[in-house]
């Protein structure tokens, strides 16, 4: 049995919607087994699924092939999770034009530019 990569991202709740797995996929931010995958590639037990969702890299081994979304500790049963950690807070301050400190509130039209400018914009 083979399931369609955008189905299975869907169902063990790597995407909230199936439309999204598939744009997804469409995007080519996909992977099965280091190939770009289309919505419709199949998979099977054995493979790895590497999805890019934002600045997040989701890296999962299929264990068992479902269609339909069940719950999340279900879910869980159908992938090993071999994706890397996600950077902390401390990682992000730390980055150039990174996130702001909690409480600083909005930045102001200097600090836009300034950070403009830390990331090669301005």
């Amino acid at each position: 049995m083979t399931v369609r990569v955008d189905k299975w991202l869907w169902a063990v709740r790597a995407h909230k919607t199936r439309t999204a797995a598939t744009a997804a996929c469409n995007a080519g931010r996909v992977k099965i087994n280091d190939e770009v995958a289309k919505a419709a590639s199949k998979i099977d037990v054995g493979d790895t699924v590497e999805s890019r969702r934002g600045d997040q890299v989701l890296v999962y081994r299929v264990t068992k092939l479902i269609e339909k979304r069940v719950g999340a500790q279900q879910a869980v049963e159908c992938y090993d999770d071999h994706s890397p950690p996600r950077p902390t807070r401390s990682t992000l301050l730390a980055a150039p034009g990174g996130a702001r400190e909690r409480g600083m509130g909005r930045p102001t039209k200097r600090d836009r530019r300034q950070i403009d400018r830390l990331r090669g914009r301005g």
